[in-house]
């Protein structure tokens, strides 16, 4: 799974883009990925993810957890999936491609609103 999530980085943000040809926004780039290794459907909405799986807290993320935070003022509007050591890896923004961040860096850290491991 961690494979088809690294695979994606470098690809453009594309709001509504749920695929390598499209591009991806931040729940369409988790769907992708959990359809692509596990078949797994999620839907294409990071909300909608929050919602799914068991929810764990931040001292027991294993890579492959969803990662949520705050970035429009409203829970949940952001997701991503852990990669270990402190990383995950996402869809960000706009004019930005898919890239890994340091969750320990202030702007995420301060915006973290939990994780879920899908366990289906």
């Amino acid at each position: 799974m961690l494979f088809a999530a690294l695979a994606a980085a470098g690809f453009d943000y594309r709001r509504g883009g749920k695929s390598m040809a499209s591009g991806f926004d931040c729940s369409g780039l988790v769907a992708h990925v959990f359809n692509e290794a596990y078949g797994v459907k999620l839907p294409h909405n990071s909300a909608a993810q929050s919602e799914r799986g068991k929810r764990i807290e931040r001292h027991e993320l294993e890579p492959g957890d969803l990662v949520f935070f705050n970035t429009l003022k409203r829970p949940f509007s952001h997701v991503g999936i852990y990669l270990g050591d402190g990383h995950f890896i996402h869809a960000p923004k706009p004019g930005a491609v898919v890239r890994t961040e340091s969750m320990r860096v202030a702007y995420w850290n301060t915006r973290f609103d939990g994780a879920r491991r899908i366990v289906e």
